[in-house]
């Protein structure tokens, strides 16, 4: 998975659409960014902008809009109902995916230093890209707003983390932080009352309710020593919640923020309400999410359903999203529709992409007067085939009638033979790229000394890379009989003669992919720098043709035929 950074940038200015449009085309002008969504507010006077990409791509696309608000918003001619400091008010980073969020803290304070130094704006870090626990919070950072920060600027408390502590009138200031994926999620209800709603929203959201004599709605509030109500605290963390009538659907919902899904994922909020609807007699008809949502959060509440119903969960992600789906009610409003809603869903769009190809054009452009698609990229499909086969077999296991008390031990292998499958379809593009890298490196110029050595450079590192990617499909293609041979000797006996294809074809893909190690590292200059990758390639295939033979016997036991 590529590592994802969602940016959220808030402007002030939500009235002028042509000022907005020239900020999101520089955004959009960054290679690799994916404009998703433009929210402009006029009561407000300010538009929430959302993007996404890899980091160095997001951290120069929103350093690019940040000097572009710069240059066409006045903060002296600001008015509106928000608050705020700054032509760019905010600029949250949010990890998506395969990005810690030190890594994304990481990034947006690489984004403040800069915008302090060259655009001359001051900068304060918050949430988990503050450097102290005051400036966490947005609120403490933009407190006095954009009036009051000529004087804060003057205090030492408050001297900016990036750029000069000096008033620029005409930007403001700008918080810059890091945080997590926020969710805007509701739930749908068989019930028009409000109040209902809202006693659930109370039961479940972190802040609770207010603690009363009696009757909870009309009862005298609690109060400690010092006059403040006391709290009953609700049963998720990190949620927010209240109800609601949604008159176009004639149903009350409970809307919620999830302002932390790796605390309260969204599988957990949905059964958490099911269940105190229940308590009051109520009952959940569905749900809906607001907006955008992370392809793991799905693939993690189609997990949690599957294990809940005790069915392997080493299914196709496809799959996994459409229990996601009808578990969670999401299409029962309307149509839910993943290509469109998730994240990294929204991001696919290589053309050139094998695995996206259908079966028979890959076929056909291997078949081609192509170099590429060549033998290494088919080594590593076929590997996929027989982990595939593999992880078939382990699924069917799991569903067996019978073996009801196994299902977990067989969706533990099949979630095994997922992560190898998927491996080793990534690698049948890169395999390609690999190839492709070393004809870029050949055509590079060589006209002069410096040439020469840069072109030598790329040639060493292109084909290192070459020898590198097929020695990654002997590895995976190698654990995947892992699988395949405990499939063989405990899987459904019905499909014994998968698991003895799935053996062939790794064996296939182990034996392909070391001939693209060997004839990669024939051309290679320094050999003995390459000497311990050769020794494991080699061993790797001894052991898969000895793990194979394996298999086969075990097959044709199991077959019985004189």
């Amino acid at each position: 998975m590529k590592q994802l950074i969602e940016c959220v940038p808030n402007f002030s200015e939500g009235r002028d659409l042509s000022i907005i449009k020239q900020i999101t085309d520089v955004i959009e002008g960054v290679q690799g960014i994916k404009l998703l969504n433009v929210d402009p507010g006029y009561a407000t006077n300010r538009t929430v902008v959302t993007f996404v990409g890899e980091p160095e791509p997001v951290v120069e696309a929103a350093f690019l809009a940040i000097k572009r608000a710069s240059e066409i918003i006045d903060m002296r001619r600001h008015k509106g109902e928000h608050p705020r400091f700054g032509a760019t008010d905010v600029c949250p980073f949010v990890p998506v995916s395969d990005i810690s969020m030190e890594e994304t803290a990481s990034y947006a304070r690489i984004l403040a230093k800069r915008v302090g130094e060259e655009l001359s704006i001051p900068v304060y870090c918050y949430e988990f890209a503050s450097f102290e626990e005051k400036r966490r919070s947005l609120a403490n950072c933009r407190a006095g707003e954009y009036e009051g920060l000529a004087e804060k600027l003057k205090s030492e408390d408050w001297q900016p983390d990036f750029g000069p502590a000096i008033f620029n009138e005409r930007s403001g200031a700008t918080a810059i932080g890091a945080r997590n994926f926020l969710i805007a999620y509701n739930i749908n209800l068989n019930t028009t009352s409000v109040r209902s709603a809202n006693s659930i929203a109370f039961d479940v959201r972190e802040a609770g309710r207010i603690k009363r004599q009696g009757d909870p709605v009309t009862g005298k509030i609690v109060r400690d020593n010092l006059g403040e109500p006391l709290r009953i605290p609700g049963t998720l963390k990190k949620v927010r919640a209240i109800g609601w009538y949604i008159k176009e659907y004639g149903i009350a919902q409970i809307s919620m923020n999830l302002i932390d899904i790796s605390i309260t994922p969204v599988h957990q909020a949905f059964d958490e309400v099911c269940e105190r609807a229940r308590d009051r007699g109520i009952r959940v008809t569905g749900s809906e999410l607001i907006g955008l949502i992370p392809l793991q959060a799905l693939l993690d509440a189609g997990i949690y359903f599957l294990r809940k119903q005790h069915r392997s969960v080493g299914i196709p992600d496809g799959e996994i999203i459409k229990i996601a789906v009808s578990s969670m009610g999401l299409n029962e409003l309307t149509p839910f529709e993943p290509e469109k809603r998730i994240i990294e869903y929204l991001l696919e769009n290589d053309a050139s992409s094998l695995v996206r190809t259908s079966f028979s054009e890959f076929v056909r452009e291997t078949a081609s007067e192509s170099a590429a698609p060549g033998g290494g990229s088919v080594a590593a499909g076929v590997g996929a085939l027989g982990a595939a086969l593999g992880t078939m077999v382990a699924n069917l296991s799991a569903g067996k009638r019978g073996w009801g008390d196994r299902w977990s031990e067989f969706s533990d292998w099949a979630e095994k033979g997922k992560k190898n499958y998927e491996a080793l379809l990534s690698l049948v593009d890169r395999d390609t790229e690999a190839f492709n890298r070393v004809m870029e490196a050949f055509q590079l110029p060589k006209d002069t000394l410096v040439e020469i050595d840069a072109r030598k450079n790329a040639i060493r590192n292109a084909t290192l890379n070459a020898m590198e990617v097929p020695f990654k499909v002997m590895q995976t293609a190698y654990q995947s009989m892992e699988v395949i041979e405990s499939m063989a000797q405990t899987g459904n006996p019905n499909s014994i003669t998968d698991a003895g294809v799935g053996a062939l074809c790794a064996s296939a893909a182990v034996s392909g992919a070391y001939l693209n190690v060997l004839v990669n590292a024939s051309g290679f200059d320094d050999k003995e720098s390459i000497s311990q990758l050769l020794l494991e390639a080699k061993s790797i295939e001894n052991l898969t043709k000895e793990r194979c033979e394996r298999i086969q016997l075990l097959v044709h036991q199991k077959i019985n035929i004189p």
